[in-house]
């Protein structure tokens, strides 16, 4: 039997290169996509190797990643709950779908993921092979009886790789789960599970690693323009870059300053809450700014249409549906809106803090002489809000007549003097 394992070179994949290896008496060939995590991919290899993977794959997915899943995504939008950027959910479809590519090539006869049984991602993997590869065998290890009983918690695991020489970067001191790409790094499990513990005070927030604390930021703020060509950023302060590239250099910027941190409690698809701690730098300067740009070329009923719908974009994103047809159809609609969100958005970043200063566009809708409260002349005619406002105003003098007035009229402190 050959399994081909989604390996981080982590806690959980560490132990499960040689657990699955045994237990199945199976070839294990492991695989790292590469979706920025950068200096974590350092000898994943000869560790996968070392600790029994038969060959190891680790592939390119940076710009993929970008172009395909993060600037979709973006031109929807879409944030979870109101505060999650997605950064964990979005990069699972692409990464699953490399691992059937990886499959496929070895003639592999089951995939298997290190995704607990609590949480998102054993989802958001599965339904991802159910959609590419309906008919692919699929290992699970934290749902097995056996697995579970000989690793009921992150310390025994901590404790298994220690006895086994595997270097890994939690500690019994300070355990928690990290997950990194190209549009954040998570945190979770471990010392975050109390909603209550802060992971900002001076003995603790080496935990971060893409942002420094607004506290310890310049104190000099910084201005930095972006270029959007129909709802994707295409560079920055005048320099043409790549989706990947956008992605790097604003993490650094934001990371500098301190931009992007957030901590939440969420509701899991599977139906708990959970806390995370989220560094999302450049995903927080990108969608303030394309919204901006937004705000001069987009209709004003069709935003609205818009964003009555990211919510469910959102969700179907974060319980792992990419592959729906509903997200796809989802996606023609806002990739449809995002065809006039072309402009320059020029932005100041201060601890902590993106403010915006100024926006243009050659599409823009907005008209000074309409805007301007001067008395210009424009297409604009204020006897006309006569008329708007008696048609707007008709229901409800029709309720109040016939059903009564809906408040009282009464009001404290009334004095006059």
């Amino acid at each position: 039997m050959k399994i081909v394992l989604a390996y981080s070179g982590g806690l959980d994949t560490s132990v499960l290169v040689h657990w699955l290896k045994d237990h199945f008496d199976a070839e294990i060939v492991t695989f790292a996509a590469d979706v920025g995590q950068e200096e974590e991919l350092d000898g994943l290899a000869e560790k996968a190797k070392a600790t029994g993977a038969s060959a190891h794959y680790t592939v390119d997915l940076v710009e993929e990643f970008a172009r395909d899943f993060i600037y979709p995504m973006m031109r929807a939008n879409a944030i979870y709950e109101s505060q999650y950027f997605l950064g964990t959910s979005i990069a699972r479809p692409l990464i699953a779908k490399a691992h059937l590519a990886i499959v496929e090539a070895e003639k592999a006869d089951a995939v298997a993921h290190g995704a607990t049984g609590k949480g998102n991602d054993q989802v958001r993997f599965e339904l991802t092979y159910a959609a590419l590869a309906p008919e692919v065998k699929i290992i699970s290890p934290w749902r097995m009886d056996v697995f579970r009983q000989q690793f009921p918690g992150r310390t025994e695991m901590i404790a298994y790789c220690s006895e086994n020489g595997v270097d890994v970067e939690a500690s019994a001191k300070k355990p928690y789960s990290m997950d990194r790409n190209l549009l954040h790094i998570s945190y979770e499990a471990g010392i975050l599970e109390d909603p209550n513990f802060d992971p900002t005070t001076p003995e603790n927030k080496d935990m971060f690693k893409l942002t420094v604390a607004p506290e310890d930021a310049p104190n000099e703020p910084e201005y930095v323009e972006l270029d959007f060509e129909q709802g994707d950023c295409v560079a920055i302060n005048g320099e043409k870059l790549t989706p990947g590239k956008v992605m790097k250099k604003l993490n650094k910027l934001a990371g500098k300053h301190g931009i992007g941190r957030v901590d939440i409690v969420e509701n899991r698809f599977v139906g708990m809450k959970s806390r995370g701690v989220y560094e999302t730098p450049g995903g927080t300067i990108l969608l303030q700014a394309r919204r901006q740009v937004e705000t001069l070329t987009m209709d004003r009923d069709l935003m609205h249409l818009r964003d009555s719908l990211v919510p469910k974009y959102a969700e179907l994103v974060y319980y792992g549906f990419w592959y729906a047809p509903e997200r796809e159809a989802l996606q023609a609609f806002f990739d449809s809106a995002a065809r006039t969100v072309t402009g320059k958005v020029r932005l100041k970043l201060y601890k902590g803090n993106v403010i915006t200063v100024g926006r243009t566009s050659p599409l823009s809708m907005y008209d000074e002489n309409i805007a301007s409260m001067e008395g210009v002349k424009s297409d604009y005619n204020p006897d006309d809000a006569s008329g708007f406002i008696r048609l707007q105003a008709l229901r409800l003098r029709a309720r109040a007549r016939a059903q009564g007035i809906p408040a009282s009229l009464a009001t404290d402190n009334l004095v006059r003097e």
